[in-house]
């Protein structure tokens, strides 16, 4: 009569995803593409361990997809310079070990792009421009910590909040 309990938690969790990426700032978009992807590395290893192939290739599949579509392509590699060539490369490189790891159904692979992206997301935390304001209440907004290599990231994110 009234749907199950799972399908309106799933609507409600949706709604709370898109309505938190219509609020965020170009930040916290970024750091909402970390915890997918780490999210998603994490539910891969779980399902790898449980057997459960199908599953697990749904979640290195949107790992890959966060990666490359969301944190890879949102890069300004004119802005960013160096930085964010490293960061592309070193997504690049993300993308193939989850895709190996798949293929060879290596946990110890996906472990290290979670690792990977725990050590890039912490110092995408540790820039957080609000976080500046607070240890120096001197700094302009101008003179805040930049985005590190990435654009404007609106339109491109929308995707992943119906993921």
């Amino acid at each position: 009569m009234f749907g199950s309990m799972k399908s309106g938690a799933n609507a409600y969790a949706k709604v709370g995803i898109e309505t938190g990426v219509l609020a965020a700032s170009p930040h916290k978009l970024i750091v909402m593409l970390f915890d997918g992807a780490l999210s998603s590395v994490r539910m891969a290893q779980l399902h790898m361990q449980s057997g459960n192939i199908e599953a697990k290739g749904k979640a290195i599949s949107r790992a890959i997809s966060i990666i490359d579509d969301g944190l890879r392509s949102s890069l300004n590699k004119d802005a960013g310079g160096d930085l964010a060539q490293s960061l592309d490369s070193l997504y690049e490189y993300m993308s193939r070990r989850l895709l190996e790891a798949n293929l060879k159904n290596q946990p110890e692979m996906l472990e290290e792009v979670y690792g990977l992206l725990q050590d890039i997301k912490g110092a995408w935390d540790a820039i957080e421009p609000g976080a500046a304001a607070q240890v120096k209440p001197n700094v302009s907004q101008q003179q805040a910590p930049k985005n590190a290599g990435y654009g404007d990231l609106g339109p491109r994110l929308s995707t992943f909040a119906s993921a």
